[in-house]
């Protein structure tokens, strides 16, 4: 804000200067009730963010700390909570179970993410493709799995898993061809991961195909004019434009491979391969349903929650600096 001088002199012969401040422009009234109509847009989402989202992470960062006693009466008497501190964490990180839970989870993130990322790029260019024919069609037909909720998914894929009532199984022996039995063993890794992408494929390509359609077609147009086919097109050309979109999409991929719980929790009811702490969000289900133990079962999902929050910072920093490349 500039100031206005203005300089007097006196009788005595001495100047003065005095300084003369702009009045303060009054805000205007329309310009209030735009902010205030924004606000009350806002607070309804705000409001189930803390609801749903703050007050439940305090509640469970207070469970984690407090533990259960017996009381002055006994081992028949009433169970009290009391400070424990960070008792519960230090139980959480001494169990064998949750670290075999965790390894159970980093071979299954370290399969399935890749395979969800590469086969959705794979359909996103091949839809784009010129000569791709029914795009409609095939853009719904990949998408509509993702509909499907994973617990129903999961239990009509684990049918088909089990030999004794899969056609599949029946139609192969038929041909005498043995399949493996895809509930037993490690190979209930493969059952879990064909689940998981039958219904994740779509999303990932949807997203990825809708970057590539605000590609401007001159670059593609000068390639083929200069003798490029569809696969270098799509190596030095499409690829780098979805870098964003890709990465964003892999982000949703590895926070999904964390939370994963459905889909075993379903296939456990067909097979003994998959136990209640096969993954650790199956492990804090069991602590707090189970065993009736919430103090434990909170400890553990802060755990988990910190654990997905430093992964997601470090995929998107990983994000910046691929964007920093590409865009140089």
């Amino acid at each position: 804000m500039s100031a206005l001088l203005q300089e007097s002199e006196r009788a005595g012969g001495e100047a003065t200067r005095t300084v003369v401040l702009p009045p303060k422009r009054a805000r205007k009234p329309h310009l209030q009730r735009h902010t205030l109509f924004a606000y009350g847009l806002m607070a309804p989402a705000l409001v189930m963010f803390v609801v749903v989202f703050i007050i439940p992470i305090i509640y469970s960062g207070w469970l984690s700390m407090r533990g259960r006693g017996e009381s002055s009466g006994g081992a028949f008497g009433p169970r009290e909570e009391t400070f424990v501190g960070l008792a519960n964490y230090v139980s959480v990180f001494e169990d064998d179970t949750f670290w075999v839970s965790l390894g159970n989870l980093g071979i299954y993130s370290a399969i399935m993410v890749p395979l969800l990322m590469g086969t959705s790029i794979l359909f996103a260019l091949l839809l784009d493709l010129p000569r791709a024919k029914a795009k409609s069609f095939s853009r719904t037909a990949i998408f509509l799995p993702y509909g499907v909720p994973s617990v129903i998914a999961a239990l009509m894929w684990g049918f088909l898993y089990v030999p004794d009532i899969s056609p599949v199984y029946q139609l192969a022996s038929g041909l005498g061809v043995e399949l493996p039995n895809l509930l037993s063993g490690d190979w209930v890794y493969v059952g879990i991961i064909n689940v998981v992408l039958w219904g994740g494929i779509g999303f990932n390509t949807v997203i990825i195909y809708t970057a590539l359609q605000s590609l401007d077609r001159s670059q593609i147009d000068a390639a083929r004019i200069d003798g490029c086919g569809e696969g270098r097109i799509a190596w030095y050309i499409k690829l780098p434009h979805v870098v964003p979109a890709t990465i964003v999409t892999g982000l949703f991929s590895v926070i999904g491979a964390l939370q994963i719980y459905s889909e075993p929790a379903m296939l456990s009811t067909l097979t003994n391969a998959i136990d209640s702490t096969f993954f650790p969000l199956m492990r804090v289900y069991r602590d707090a349903f189970a065993h009736d133990d919430l103090n434990s079962a909170a400890a553990a999902s802060i755990v988990l929650a910190i654990g997905t929050v430093l992964l997601s910072l470090l995929v998107l920093g990983g994000r910046q600096l691929v964007t920093r490349k590409v865009t140089r």
